[in-house]
């Protein structure tokens, strides 16, 4: 799975949040704030990767058990499917 192609990071305001650029701005409603978790899921998640493949990254750079982490990540994939940020299979 990846994020699609048009959404960016940004930082503003002190804020991490997640912006639509051409066509998709159009069609998104709404703000994603990403914490730095998410910020790292999502950077990572710019190029096709597997659920163990973002566990391996939280339980790298963070103090986390490989249970958290992967219960981290799939809370983060039911949001971005909800939203329709992700691509399944290239």
């Amino acid at each position: 799975m990846r994020i699609k192609s048009g959404y960016v990071i940004r930082n503003i305001a002190s804020e991490t949040i997640v912006v639509p650029t051409g066509e998709v701005a159009i069609h998104f409603n709404g703000i994603i704030t990403l914490n730095k978790t998410g910020k790292v899921l999502f950077s990572a998640l710019q190029t096709e990767k597997t659920i163990d493949e973002l566990v391996d990254l939280l339980y790298s750079q963070f103090d986390v058990s490989r249970e958290n982490a992967l219960k981290d990540i799939v809370d983060f994939v039911q949001v971005l499917n909800q939203n329709h940020l992700l691509v399944e299979h290239d």
